[in-house]
Parts: structure tokens; C-alpha cells; sequence
């Protein structure tokens, strides 16, 4: 019998161990789940003879590789950075691995290690990264093979809160690691390719230049670049590709308001605030704005970054109770990003009956026997509930289901690798439309290009 062995069993990984626990007798295999809080899954794998929870300390050498050496595939559900800890384990004993997590240098540092060993150690199939990737690769392949050739590629997505339950003038609420939207962006400059132009946005920049989105039934979107495009240039066979885009979604008017706590300061994580615990919120942001005895904290934000009195924008920030001077904030030597992050956390988290959702859009721009066409195709996903979510649903189910491919040889080439091969693409998106994970593409008029005209 074959073992399976989940490293991390958080929120986002309900429908990963509902989909697993499914089909423990049916396909033959152990499932073992590892975790300090083991709640989630008690409550979903029930009374489950092949599935076993246990605690376990991770960072235990032994523990760990005792662990490890006795399944043959691990799901390392941990933090990305914790990733390479698990991997060395796996090379060593010889079981294949799988992550929804980017591919690190260090990771892609064993790749002739693991494809020595017939090892498949299969990243960035989750959502995105994961769902993007192969939704995209599928209809770029299909287009190559009928003998277009790929002139634009854009593709977005974004966590969002359904519109039913959409109830805040940010229309947004945390649907993921709330640490990583306030990081979202930092680290360098986002990159992308625009009509045969390479262009560049400084994070100071990055939430004032956005592109909109129509989806049928959903309204209106924006989306700001991610950090960068370009490295999927040669990964998607896009070489000769005019224009290359990645981004993140978020309803129209969030970048604009987002903008203003990156001016200010506020999403830095490198110092921490000399006295954080005990700052109100209004002394929280006055820490960022001029001294003036005469002026109030409203005031001087409005002169600062010039917001009118009546502006939507200035309503949202009053939303958040930014200049309340009533309650402490209550974080002891916390960074600048620690604060905002717990003020929006007391504002922007799912309610009990909160749904939330999965938007994903991509644009083909193609030249076909001497006609530019372009196909776009997006994605809606709403959540079930507070356990079984849309970003659980559409991070755990490639994780699932690759898995178990994998662990019945369905799925063979080895190596460090992402889901961007017709081996993994084809059998996981046909089995994610079982669960309403289905793209609708439509054919619309190409969009223009023209090697003179350049975004922003």
C-alpha cells in the first residue's frame, strides 16, 4: 500500500484533505497529516481508518526524516521557505514532493539530484501559481498546434469576497494570508512586456498604474502588475510574444486607496515603531505625517496626499476607523506593515456567512493565417463557506489530485518542475470541471497593437 504524507494542514487545505480522504480505499493508499493544530482536518477526514493525524515538530531532524522516509509522496503545505528543509528529506529518501509554492533557487538548485533519482518534485500547482498555469499553457498549445503564432499573453487573478458578500466600500476582505497582501508588490521592481516595449514599475508606482477588466455577470475589475512577468517567457514558449502581463485582481478603486498607505509608509516591514503598543490608530498614522500644532491628523493627510473632504477614497479610510484615538492598537515592537496588517485584519476578515471568491482572466492575442484573433477566458469561483472556501478549494485541488497521478504513475517525467507539460495540464484540468473549475473563453477583437504606443 502506498503512503501519502501532508506537511501543514491550515485553512487553505480543506478541500486538499476532503479530496484525499474521498479516496483512501478506493485507490489503495495511507494518508497521514502532520500539524500543531490538527482541528480543520479532524473535522473533515472523520472516522477514516486509512487516515492518520498526528503532532509533530517539523523542525525535530529525526522526527522529521522518520517521517518523511516512511511515505513514499510528501505535500509540504508549509511555509514557501520551509520548502527546501522537507525536499533535501525527499532526495535523500527517494519520494517524490509536491508544493503550490514559486520554485526557489534553492529548489531548482537539486533538479539533476531529483531527475537521477526518477523523482517528480512538482511546484506551483495550486492556484496561482498552479490553475494559471495550466489554463494558460492548455489553449497556447492549442493555438501553436493549429499554427498561430502568440503575439500577446495577459493573464490575472485575484481573492476576492463575493458580491453577496461584499458589504465595505473596499470591497474586499481577506480571503488569504493577510501578511501577504500588505507585502504584496515589495521586494523589487514589477517587470512585463507591452507591445514589444520592456517596461518597469517601482513599487512607489505600482498601485497607480492598473488595467480594467469586464466580466459577464461580475462587473467591473482592476489589476496591478505583478512582481515579475518576464521569467515566464521562455517557460510558456512565449519568446516572440509583443506583449507579456501578469497581475493581481482587485474590484476598481482598491489600488487608488491601497496607494495611499504605501506613500505614507505604512506597509514597511524593515524597522519597528518605538512604542507600537501602546499607539492608537490615529497615532499610528499621525507617526507618518508632518508635526503641526495647529492642524488635526485629518487635516494634514488630506493636505499630504491632496484627498477632498468628499472623496470616495478619504470615506474608506474613515471606514477603517484610521483616526480613532480611543483604542490601542496593542502590538509590542511591531513594524510599520505588523500595524496596518492588524487594523485590517479587525476590519476586513470573513464573517461567519461570509463567501468568498476566485477570479482568474487570461487574454491570447495570436496571428492565424495572416488574421490577428484574440481568445479571452476567465474563471469565477465562489466559496462554500468559512471551511470550504474558493482559494481552499482552488489551491487544494490540483495539489489533490496531481497527487494522486503521481502516486499512481499516471504522472511520470521527473524532476523539479511546474504543471506546464501536457502530462499534468490535461488530466488535472479535466478533473477540476467535477468541481465547477471550468474557464469560458469567447473570441473578441484583437487588441490593438502598435510598436509606438506604450502603457503608462
Amino acid at each position: 500500500m502506498k503512503k501519502i504524507l501532508q506537511i501543514g494542514a491550515g485553512k487553505s487545505t480543506s478541500y486538499l484533505i476532503k479530496y484525499l480522504s474521498a479516496h483512501t480505499a478506493k485507490d489503495n493508499f495511507s494518508y497521514t497529516i502532520i500539524d500543531k493544530n490538527l482541528s480543520l482536518a479532524e473535522k473533515i477526514a472523520g472516522n477514516n481508518a486509512m487516515v492518520k493525524l498526528k503532532t509533530a515538530n517539523i523542525f525535530d531532524d529525526s522526527e522529521r526524516e522518520a517521517l518523511i522516509s516512511s511515505h513514499d509522496l510528501i505535500i509540504s503545505m508549509l511555509p514557501a521557505q520551509l520548502h527546501t528543509v522537507v525536499a533535501r528529506d525527499a532526495l535523500r529518501y527517494g519520494k517524490h514532493l509536491i508544493t503550490a509554492s514559486y520554485i526557489s533557487d534553492e529548489m531548482k538548485a537539486l533538479d539533476p539530484e531529483v531527475k537521477a533519482k526518477g523523482l517528480i518534485f512538482m511546484n506551483e500547482i495550486g492556484l496561482d501559481p498552479g490553475i494559471d498555469h495550466m489554463s494558460a499553457m492548455q489553449v497556447i498549445n492549442r493555438i501553436k498546434s493549429e499554427g498561430g503564432k502568440m503575439m500577446l499573453f495577459e493573464s490575472f487573478t485575484g481573492g476576492l469576497v463575493a458580491p453577496e458578500s461584499d458589504d465595505n466600500l473596499w470591497h474586499y476582505k481577506f480571503t488569504w494570508n493577510p501578511r501577504n497582501v500588505v507585502l504584496a508588490g515589495q521586494g523589487g521592481v514589477s517587470k512585463f512586456l507591452h507591445a514589444g516595449q520592456f517596461k518597469y514599475i517601482p513599487y512607489h508606482r505600482l498601485f497607480r498604474r492598473t488595467e480594467f477588466l469586464d466580466i459577464e455577470k461580475y462587473g467591473r475589475f482592476e489589476a496591478y502588475p505583478n512582481r515579475d512577468s518576464l521569467k515566464y517567457q521562455k517557460i510558456y514558449g512565449l519568446e516572440d510574444v509583443k506583449t507579456l502581463y501578469r497581475g493581481t485582481i482587485r474590484r476598481v478603486g482598491f489600488s487608488r486607496a491601497w496607494n495611499v498607505f504605501v506613500q505614507l509608509g505604512m506597509t514597511d516591514d524593515t524597522y519597528i515603531m518605538e512604542n507600537s503598543e501602546n499607539m492608537t490608530k490615529r497615532d499610528f498614522v499621525n507617526a507618518f505625517l508632518p508635526y503641526s500644532p495647529y492642524d488635526s491628523v485629518e487635516l494634514k493627510l488630506r493636505y499630504y496626499l491632496k484627498i477632498d473632504q468628499d472623496d470616495e477614497l478619504w470615506l474608506k479610510l474613515e471606514e477603517l476607523d484610521l483616526f480613532d484615538d480611543t483604542q490601542k492598537i496593542g502590538l509590542k515592537n511591531a513594524t510599520p506593515a505588523q500595524m496596518l496588517q492588524k487594523i485590517l485584519e479587525d476590519k476586513w476578515q470573513l464573517k461567519p456567512d461570509d463567501k468568498d471568491m476566485i477570479v482568474m482572466y487570461h487574454k491570447f492575442g495570436f496571428n492565424i493565417e495572416g488574421k490577428n484573433r484574440q481568445i479571452d477566458s476567465h474563471l469565477v469561483v465562489i466559496g462554500e463557506d468559512q471551511i470550504y472556501t474558493a482559494m481552499a478549494k482552488t489551491v487544494g485541488l490540483p495539489l489533490a489530485i496531481a497527487a494522486l497521478k503521481i502516486l499512481k504513475g499516471e504522472i511520470t517525467t521527473p524532476g523539479v518542475q511546474l504543471p506546464v507539460s501536457p502530462e499534468v495540464y490535461e488530466p488535472v484540468l479535466e478533473e477540476l470541471k467535477n468541481y465547477g473549475i471550468n474557464f469560458r473563453e469567447k473570441e473578441v477583437p484583437f487588441k490593438c497593437y502598435n510598436p509606438e504606443f506604450t502603457m503608462g
